[in-house]
């Protein structure tokens, strides 16, 4: 029996974290309700810690389906993850698959309407994906930012260098451990993949998953790349950081023809058009969040590599111990934090 009431975590602001006492919402025409089991911690959790959420955050969940709303077919106990963009399925860019691109959005699940850090999460059916019950709740978590995020950033290089021979990235956080592992999955493991970062443990985990480290206290990202073997630059230059410093940096180390793609948000990014877009006809593209219909493709590469990918899972929570497992995310744990209910 689903209960008519919930205790969710309410983000006060200031690191607070307080109980809130929420009403279990009926499923609508069209509507799933979801019981979360797992939902990753994720960078841009930080805003909504620091100062506040009208609603409840997380949004990377995992968990069945509780109750069903009249005209869907998704049956009661089915699991799966839930897609941050409530799109419409009928604008311009949907019709064309590009649901992240949705120009009539009803919503950002976590951000504009109730996430997964709460027990019971109401989605659209269309923005709920199910996996199959062979997969645990947590390591589902992988299909989203860390799997679906940086893959599409390499999907999106791609379209301009379709010779990808190399990669840099800026910030060894879950996305740049992500992108090492979907590199290797999705371009091979002798493509090397070199991520700075300053956070020593962040690199550790980025060079067992088989990526050339770059301690950033002690030499650049172009010097980095050089000092791995790639005298002429990178390919391909990824910043999840949100950082103008790094994304300078990653322009340096990149190489002609290259594509710099963006994929944190954040700060700006200064350049020399004539030195460093016309000259080496490099490309400067945005990478946000990834389509649903990348999802069955990851859910196979997920399951073909389950011992890869699950290795950025490095810390498990309950749910009680959230504001732990907020802090030691916020202090630069590596690889993914997930708090499971």
């Amino acid at each position: 029996m689903t209960p008519t009431t919930q205790r969710v975590p309410r983000f006060a602001g200031d690191r607070r974290i307080e109980a809130w006492v929420r009403p279990v919402p009926a499923p609508d025409v069209g509507e799933l309700l979801i019981r979360v089991r797992a939902n990753a911690l994720c960078g841009t959790d930080r805003s909504q810690y620091l100062h506040g959420s009208d609603v409840v955050p997380g949004h990377e969940a995992a968990g069945t389906v509780a109750e069903v709303g009249p005209g869907t077919t998704t049956p009661v106990g089915t699991p799966g993850v839930v897609f941050l963009m409530d799109f419409c399925g009928a604008c311009r860019s949907c019709r064309l698959a590009l649901t992240n691109q949705c120009l009539a959005k009803r919503a950002d699940m976590g951000f504009t309407r109730d996430g997964g850090y709460g027990a019971y999460e109401l989605v659209s059916e269309s923005n709920f994906f199910p996996i199959g019950a062979d997969l645990p709740f947590a390591d589902a978590t992988l299909l989203l930012d860390v799997m679906g995020t940086t893959g599409h950033a390499l999907e999106r290089a791609s379209l301009v260098r379709p010779d990808v021979g190399s990669v840099v990235v800026a910030g060894a956080g879950p996305l740049g451990a992500g992108i090492v592992a979907m590199a290797r999955i999705v371009l091979g493991p002798d493509v090397p993949v070199v991520v700075g970062d300053l956070v020593a443990e962040r690199l550790v985990l980025v060079e067992d998953l088989g990526g050339r480290p770059v301690d950033l206290g002690a030499s650049t990202l172009a010097e980095g790349v050089r000092s791995h073997g790639l005298p002429e630059g990178a390919d391909v230059a990824i910043d999840t950081a949100g950082r103008g410093a790094a994304r300078v940096g990653l322009l340096e180390a990149l190489g002609k023809r290259g594509v710099l793609v963006c994929v944190g948000h954040g700060e700006e990014l200064t350049l020399d058009v004539s030195r460093d877009l016309i000259a080496p006809e490099r490309a400067v593209v945005g990478s946000e969040y990834f389509r649903y219909d990348e999802l069955p493709g990851n859910l196979e590469r997920l399951r073909a590599n389950r011992d890869l990918l699950g290795r950025i899972l490095t810390r498990r929570y309950p749910i009680e111990e959230l504001p732990a497992a907020l802090e030691a995310f916020f202090a630069g744990a590596p690889g993914k934090v997930v708090v499971e209910q």
